[in-house]
């Protein structure tokens, strides 16, 4: 068991039935709770044993040990991230305006990940951008990889159905282009925008990216629940994935930690745009 982990119970809370609680999410679900801050854990895991009525973390654990059902709730819980369609919409007219343009002066074929995807707002807006900028630019060759540890987010996103709130950010000719509504009410992304982007489950625990030789890495609105270490290391782990002059797009909320701020030039340090080093 990681040490980091200890002493992050309730002070009404058994120290060792919430760190059996731990070991269970990183034996049975994969996910290294040493990355996750304390607080951030216990909010999450408490929660869950209101929604199942449980007031002990004994009781809890045994319920993840003997449901999958659980296993995947708890997942949700501790990997959800809320979103819609151009969320932040000054950091997308930014990449669609400059950052995109950008690249294309200087190649034919853009690579973009879209890290922590969650059910696939943020891909699908990228797909919707760079369908638009191909118009323009039919030369243009765009692949977006898509990832997130949440295989029922990714279902979700793979089928690509949202509510109608969840466009309220886009034009209604842009609703009309690029969705097709369904007899619920429900609108599913056309074709020519999923075909632009390629869905896989990822752990961004893992020290892997997704793949290599890219452009833009967008991980927006996720290293908020991890360790400081944890958020270095992510940034450690974007810069060789990323091409010379290829841009790390963080969250708003959040920062580049002093230890991996030399790996990158700030672009736009407002919106939290920056640039992979170029070697001298």
């Amino acid at each position: 068991m990681n040490r980091q982990i200890t002493g992050l119970v309730d002070i009404t809370m058994d120290t060792r039935e919430f760190q059996s609680v731990l070991r269970t999410i990183e034996s049975k679900m994969g996910i290294q709770c040493a990355n996750y801050k304390a607080d951030y854990l216990q909010r999450r895991i408490q929660s869950r044993m209101r929604m199942n009525k449980i007031d002990s973390y004994a009781e809890y654990n045994s319920l993840v040990i003997s449901s999958t059902k659980e296993q995947e709730a708890l997942r949700n819980a501790l990997t959800i991230n809320v979103t819609k369609f151009w969320r932040d919409r000054e950091v997308f007219d930014l990449i669609k305006s400059d950052v995109l343009p950008e690249i294309r002066r200087r190649k034919q074929k853009i690579r973009i990940w879209s890290a922590g995807c969650a059910t696939g707002e943020e891909p699908y807006t990228l797909a919707l951008m760079c369908h638009e900028a191909r118009v323009l630019f039919p030369d243009v060759q765009v692949t977006i990889f898509a990832s997130d540890i949440d295989r029922e987010a990714l279902k979700k996103a793979e089928t690509g159905i949202y509510h109608r709130k969840a466009l309220e950010n886009l034009s209604e000719s842009q609703i009309r282009r690029h969705f097709d509504k369904q007899q619920d009410g429900s609108y599913q992304v056309k074709q020519h925008l999923r075909d632009l982007v390629k869905f896989s489950r990822h752990d961004l625990m893992s020290g892997r990216a997704v793949t290599q030789y890219l452009d833009v890495i967008l991980c927006r609105n996720v290293t908020i629940y991890f360790t400081e270490k944890q958020k270095d290391e992510l940034a450690r782990m974007f810069a060789p994935a990323l091409t010379e002059g290829g841009y790390y797009v963080m969250g708003k909320t959040e920062y580049m930690g002093r230890d991996v701020e030399q790996l990158y030039d700030p672009y736009n340090p407002i919106q939290k745009i920056y640039q992979k080093k170029k070697v001298a």
